[in-house]
């Protein structure tokens, strides 16, 4: 009789994503048993608790370089690094969704199965309290994420992508306003995120059967048996690059990157704004650290064939991103374009096949984070009778209404624009140099002009808002609750930080950029 041994766990390298799954389950059993009054404070405080304990684990785990849990979970440098940058944006978008003084009841609907348009639908968007299921919904999410960026094999790559996705895909329908677009957007988000994770999949099944007849070894989808299918293999090498296409889909789908961004400004315009923020900031990182992992660690042998492909993608995601922002009129839509964009640029970085690559495109996602964050704060709070202000025309003569705010959405839309002393622009910096060393000099020119593209609808704005008569249908600015001022001062705070002290983050990133095989 075969003796089994169970694999070797390091539960302390693994204890940020038990905590957040952990305190997952205890929400969903706070929903059934605390009274409902109540469980708006006892679920944000548990979430926040449980993300500033998975971030102290992190922090912790600091020296950790090892491959855990039956060779499911690398834990290493990236997988640090992009595990603290998820938690860190996670609380700040905590913060933005348990806010309740900017909007009477919270920006989420009081009851999910109520009726769009209908006479209930009505009286909750006018002030009950919202629904408190978004909180374990979210922490989830969370902890999907912290095991997408640690995956070190396809199958837990894809158990990951599902544990992370189908919360955001319900979290998107839960607006409190505007029920209809919302469920809209989770509609369209659920079924193409379907599609995707059924070409990422297949893509799995394609490349296990090309592992398969190795000398010596067994076939497999865990990152070290894939890279060593790619020299020793005797399967045909269209089940590789099959496979590897069809998981490039199901990632760049999730990373919002052309042509598989179609989802992005329907779901961006249409969900719960703190949920637009926390997809924009935290989803990316996971998606992006996800691409690091796979093309760095699996297929790093094979970057001569992929590269050529990705960059094509690069290119088309910064020029649909930067050409299309320019024609919207709605502010939420105008971030998601611009989201897209950037995806555009964060590929450049991860194509850099140096240790400078993905530590530029670690440093990227980090700062990128805090400044959306920060920029759906502020639309949160410009406001009018029937809830957020998010067209364009509405904008104009918000600097004379509310110079304060018009002001750091200035700031945080010339940080987009890469404007110099600001985190967009040693962003740029950090993801374009080593492009332009590797000898990917028409990525980091395509970079450049879409760019000065994308800076035309932020300027745009920022002449709207100040050099704009405000008119009768100008809004006003709501006062921020303390849970969006803080989100709201950390997101500014680091843009500005990032941009004139950015060694500190850059050194770590740089420390962090070595994977474990």
């Amino acid at each position: 009789m075969t003796e089994l041994k169970l694999p070797s766990i390091d539960y302390a390298a693994i204890a940020p994503i038990l905590i957040m799954l952990g305190v997952a389950l205890l929400g969903v059993l706070v929903e059934a048993f605390v009274p409902r009054r109540r469980r708006h404070l006892v679920q944000l405080s548990l979430s926040l608790l449980a993300v500033l304990a998975a971030l102290v684990m992190v922090v912790l785990s600091a020296d950790v370089r090892r491959v855990t849990a039956g060779g499911a979970l690398a834990v290493d440098g990236p997988t640090l690094f992009l595990q603290g940058t998820i938690l860190v944006l996670a609380a700040m978008a905590l913060l933005l969704i348990g806010e309740r003084s900017v909007e009477r009841g919270g920006a989420f609907v009081a009851q999910a199965a109520v009726t769009a348009e209908s006479p209930d639908d009505r009286q909750q968007a006018e002030g009950r309290n919202g629904a408190t299921e978004v909180y374990p919904l979210t922490s989830f999410a969370i902890g999907g994420m912290l095991i997408f960026v640690a995956a070190n094999d396809l199958l837990t790559m894809f158990i990951a992508l599902e544990v992370f996705s189908l919360p955001l895909y319900l979290l998107c329908a839960l607006a409190r306003r505007r029920r209809l677009l919302s469920q809209e957007a989770a509609m369209k988000y659920f079924l193409l995120g379907a599609y995707a994770s059924a070409f990422f999949l297949f893509g799995v099944a394609l490349v296990y059967g090309f592992t398969a007849g190795i000398p010596g070894r067994s076939a497999g989808v865990d990152f070290a048996t894939v890279h060593a299918a790619v020299n020793e293999s005797p399967a045909s090498e269209v089940l590789l690059f099959a496979g590897m296409a069809l998981i490039a889909i199901g990632l760049l789908f999730k990373a919002a990157a052309a042509p598989f961004h179609v989802w992005t400004p329907d779901v961006y315009q249409g969900a719960p704004t703190p949920v637009t923020g926390f997809m924009a900031a935290c989803t990316k990182v996971a998606a992006f650290g996800a691409l690091l992992r796979v093309f760095h660690v699996a297929f790093d042998q094979v970057a001569w064939d992929f590269t050529p492909v990705l960059g094509v993608v690069a290119v088309l995601t910064m020029l649909i991103g930067a050409v299309l922002a320019v024609t919207q009129t709605d502010i939420k839509r105008l971030l998601a374009y611009s989201s897209i964009a950037n995806a555009g640029y964060l590929l450049v970085g991860v194509l850099a096949p140096t240790g400078a690559g993905v530590s530029g495109t670690m440093f990227y996602l980090a700062a990128y984070g805090f400044s959306v964050l920060a920029a759906f704060a502020v639309v949160t709070l410009v406001r009018d009778a029937d809830g957020e202000a998010t067209h364009l025309s509405r904008w104009a003569g918000l600097g004379r209404r509310s110079p304060f705010y018009a002001g750091v959405f200035t700031f945080i839309l010339l940080a987009f624009a890469g404007i110099p002393l600001t985190s967009g622009f040693m962003s740029k910096f950090a993801v374009f140099g080593p492009a332009l060393e590797s000898g990917h000099a028409w990525l980091v020119v395509a970079g450049v002009l879409t760019s000065m593209v994308l800076a035309f609808p932020y300027l745009r704005v920022v002449v709207m808002m100040w050099l704009s008569e405000p008119g009768e249908s100008t809004p006003t600015v709501a006062v921020p609750g303390g849970l969006t001022a803080t989100a709201l001062m950390i997101g500014v705070a680091a843009t500005l930080i990032l941009g004139v002290l950015p060694a500190p983050l850059l050194d770590l990133a740089t420390d962090a950029a070595a994977f474990v095989r």
